[in-house]
């Protein structure tokens, strides 16, 4: 099974910690659209897109689109692609542009899952990342929102300076109590070049602290498993039954196909990225080019994406999944980790334990070849 993911390149502003390609311009956002549409048509042919289980709009904040417009992408996509009637369709959205009006729109779309960027419940952090919505927003939005759709999940940001341990169970417990079924939960990462780079770089911000991030992602990983939440990949917890499907055909190295400018496609041992730039790709369009880069993956990186995305996910990495040799030396690199209580082997599995899941971009590079 394969996914589509389309990515609407627009924010209301730009949060101090985002690295993804956006504008808060909506002056081409009509042009942006037609060109969407036209790729659509023309990426129809992309291998692996037999049939689609899932279609998940990104940003940017798609949930600035009118509800015309998503219906438009929707239909497009179900006149030339195989979307399976059981689809996971996922729309991401803010809680500032959660209305009733909206929310009944997406659902008769036949949006079906909801990914709310929340980040905190707390005013302050919120102005600290320069969000668009305010914290009551965040709080009347997920209960609108529930009234709607039932296959919920929310963002959540840790390790911000100012974001005591107490004020993350806060943030924690309310969403539990909410009754979301799946939460994303990430450290905040400093990215070169965004504003919070910049502003921490001239003393204005504050840097954020490895010690306190890793302290509060085990606290987190205690809270949800009493709660009863599956920690089915590094990120993110899903209750029994509302794993994203989306998201996990990347962590299994499904085909997927990457529609709109900065979107990035894969099949097999090829991956390609549209370019970032949306006049650009624009002019393309309307000439009926995709502008797009592509790369051949070598053997040796088809298996360090394998040891990377796997090791992310509770199930871990199959040992019965590459050759004998890639086996051997696999074995050989884990055992350190192992006997250090970092990994498990469990059925020809190397799971990471919850110490390890701090560790696992380090342990994961230790391990490519």
């Amino acid at each position: 099974m394969a996914g589509i993911y389309i990515h609407i390149p627009f924010c209301k502003s730009a949060c101090h910690y985002c690295n993804f390609h956006f504008s808060t311009s909506l002056h081409y956002k009509n042009e942006l659209l037609a060109a969407l549409l036209k790729e659509v048509r023309l990426q129809q042919s992309f291998p692996g897109m037999e049939q689609v289980s899932s279609l998940y709009f990104g940003g940017g904040t798609p949930s600035l689109l009118e509800n015309e417009e998503v219906n438009q992408l929707i239909d497009e996509i179900r006149t030339h692609y195989n979307l399976v009637p059981d689809a996971e369709i996922t729309l991401e959205a803010n809680p500032d542009d959660l209305t009733e009006e909206k929310l009944q729109g997406w659902k008769s779309a036949g949006i079906n899952r909801l990914s709310i960027g929340v980040q905190s419940f707390f005013e302050e952090d919120l102005r600290w990342m320069n969000r668009a919505h305010t914290s009551s927003q965040a709080t009347e939005g997920l209960e609108l929102a529930l009234r709607y759709f039932d296959n919920i999940t929310i963002d959540l940001i840790y390790g911000t300076p100012g974001l005591t341990d107490e004020k993350w169970q806060q943030n924690v417990t309310k969403a539990i109590a909410l009754g979301i079924p799946h939460l994303s939960c990430y450290a905040l990462t400093v990215e070169p070049k965004t504003p919070l780079d910049k502003l921490i770089r001239k003393e204005q911000y504050e840097n954020v602290d490895p010690d306190q991030q890793s302290s509060q992602f085990l606290q987190l990983m205690h809270w949800l498993e009493e709660a009863g939440y599956e920690h089915y990949e590094i990120s993110n917890f899903a209750i029994p039954g509302k794993r994203s499907r989306h998201n996990s055909s990347y962590w299994q190295q499904q085909p997927y196909l990457g529609l709109g400018p900065s979107a990035h496609s894969f099949y097999g041992n090829e991956r390609q990225w549209n370019i970032a730039n949306n006049n650009t790709y624009i002019t393309a369009l309307q000439e009926d080019r995709i502008p797009f880069e592509k790369e051949i993956l070598t053997p040796a990186q088809q298996v360090n994406e394998y040891i990377m995305t796997s090791l992310r996910t509770m199930e871990g990495l199959d040992l019965q999944s590459v050759d004998d040799i890639q086996r051997k030396v696999l074995q050989k690199g884990a055992a350190k980790y192992i006997n250090s209580g970092l990994l498990l082997l469990r059925e020809e599995h190397l799971v990471l334990t919850k110490e390890g899941k701090l560790l696992a971009d380090g342990i994961a590079a230790d391990l490519f070849f």
